[in-house]
């Protein structure tokens, strides 16, 4: 059976200026699209599952016209998006390089799905006949209204018997509405069948810590474990947790791995030397959605937690959100194909 993945937040127009120059050091930005949800249900329409996406867009607007397009193009089902009020969100992404960070600045307030009320979508129509439905922790960081959106999303996939996963995704930049995350995100942690996340997420998300040093550019995996399991322990009803691992020797030079715990078995990933990164952006969401359809389709939890990481190594090496690589490409680097030689 084919899986089929539906997907829930904002997209917005990325802009980023050619290569690695600094924002405006020349007037040119490069314009493309990008969402956590909507990187998901890309890379999964690439792997050959089928993807919705859904999502409140503006009216009459050229831009989210062209986005709905870009969706289609990619394969991903966009019958299910709403018009409403509001605007279509901007961020800007300055890719950094060597000892220069990469930084992302937002220009999304007021945007449709920011002001969209609690009633805009139709979930038991939008997630009909799906079998995974995913969310991260951005939507209910950009407003209190599309935290309520995104908590009855859940609601409903739980009660429709959908598989469901959450990518908590802490972005302190966005949560300003009132709320801190770790007052939020414990709502939809409860509804989540599968939790994705890095050390910070469960800190600032969740208030789960763990002694954990991020910034040495080397990870003490046995802590990892330990946060593993307080998370389990703390949410009863989650069956299993995904933690990446990333190494941070600079901004061109990571080292890339993730863990997955079922409450039984703690799996480790083969670690990725990535030292020459293109684009970091969308990374962790290539991982989401390598790791959703390996576990919608590979016999084991060790195959895909090798292939989301796998999937997410290469992610590394574009720009733009967008994952572009099939499930073949992805299996011959699980299977050792990373040299990089020219494939004739």
């Amino acid at each position: 059976m084919t899986p089929s993945i539906a997907t829930f937040g904002e997209i917005m127009l990325r802009l980023s200026p050619p290569g690695y120059e600094r924002l405006l050091q020349s007037p040119l930005f490069v314009a493309t699209f990008g969402g956590g949800e909507a990187n998901v249900a890309v890379s999964v329409a690439q792997f050959g599952a089928e993807a919705r996406f859904i999502t409140v867009l503006p009216e009459k607007n050229a831009i989210a016209d062209a986005l709905v397009g870009e969706m289609r193009r990619f394969g991903v089902d966009a019958s299910h998006l709403v018009r409403g009020p509001g605007r279509m969100g901007v961020y800007f992404v300055e890719a950094g390089a060597n000892q220069r960070p990469s930084s992302v600045l937002y220009d999304r307030a007021g945007s449709a799905i920011a002001i969209a009320q609690r009633d805009a979508i139709d979930w038991k129509t939008a997630l009909k006949d799906a079998t995974w439905f995913h969310i991260t922790g951005i939507t209910p960081a950009i407003s209190e209204s599309a935290a309520e959106l995104a908590i009855e999303a859940l609601q409903t996939a739980r009660g429709l018997g959908i598989r469901t996963s959450c990518d908590l995704n802490y972005r302190k930049n966005l949560w300003k509405w009132g709320k801190a995350a770790s007052e939020v995100m414990p709502l939809l942690a409860k509804l989540t069948d599968v939790c994705i996340a890095n050390e910070e997420d469960c800190q600032k998300a969740l208030n789960i810590h763990v002694d954990i040093d991020v910034e040495s550019g080397s990870l003490e995996r046995e802590k990892y474990s330990e946060l593993a399991e307080r998370v389990l322990a703390t949410y009863r009803d989650m069956k299993m947790i995904a933690i990446t691992l990333r190494e941070s020797k600079s901004a061109s030079h990571n080292g890339w791995s993730a863990c997955l715990y079922d409450g039984k078995e703690f799996l480790l990933s083969k670690k990725y030397e990535i030292t020459h990164i293109v684009d970091r952006v969308g990374g962790g969401d290539s991982f989401a959605g390598g790791l959703i359809y390996g576990l919608s389709t590979f016999e084991s939890r060790a195959e895909a937690l090798e292939f989301a990481v796998a999937a997410s190594a290469l992610k590394h090496s574009i720009p733009g959100d967008f994952n572009r690589f099939s499930v073949e490409e992805v299996l011959a680097l699980v299977k050792g194909g990373g040299s990089g030689r020219v494939q004739r």
